[in-house]
């Protein structure tokens, strides 16, 4: 969004492993979901990939400037909860592409 600044936490060797670590048990559950036939199976996965993208939006994102939410500055917290979700879907990838991982080995 024009005018939006996003501020993203930079990657160091220790944060790398700590984000693998967070968001590693999510997507082995959702990647075994997703396997299944039951439409609860998709759902589940389905919140299972949501989770771990809020948890590279919370762990990556530390400052928003430039946009009001609600009539207010605008915070990573209040971006997330109630800002565009265009503009949460580009702080994810600005995140994973912050992290240096291609889709293929975040999958892994």
């Amino acid at each position: 969004m024009p005018g939006v600044w996003l501020t993203i936490r930079r990657m160091s060797f220790e944060r790398r492993i700590e984000l693998a670590r967070r968001i590693r048990e999510l997507t082995r559950q959702a990647e075994y979901l997703e396997a299944g036939k039951a439409p609860e199976e998709k759902i589940g996965a389905a919140l299972l990939a949501a989770e771990a993208e809020r948890v590279y939006f919370q762990w990556g994102v530390i400052q928003v400037d430039g946009l009001l939410v609600d009539g207010k500055p605008a915070t990573p917290s209040s971006l997330l909860a109630a800002g565009p979700e265009e503009l949460v879907r580009e702080a994810i990838a600005l995140v994973k592409a912050e992290c240096g991982l291609t889709e293929e080995e975040r999958k892994n």
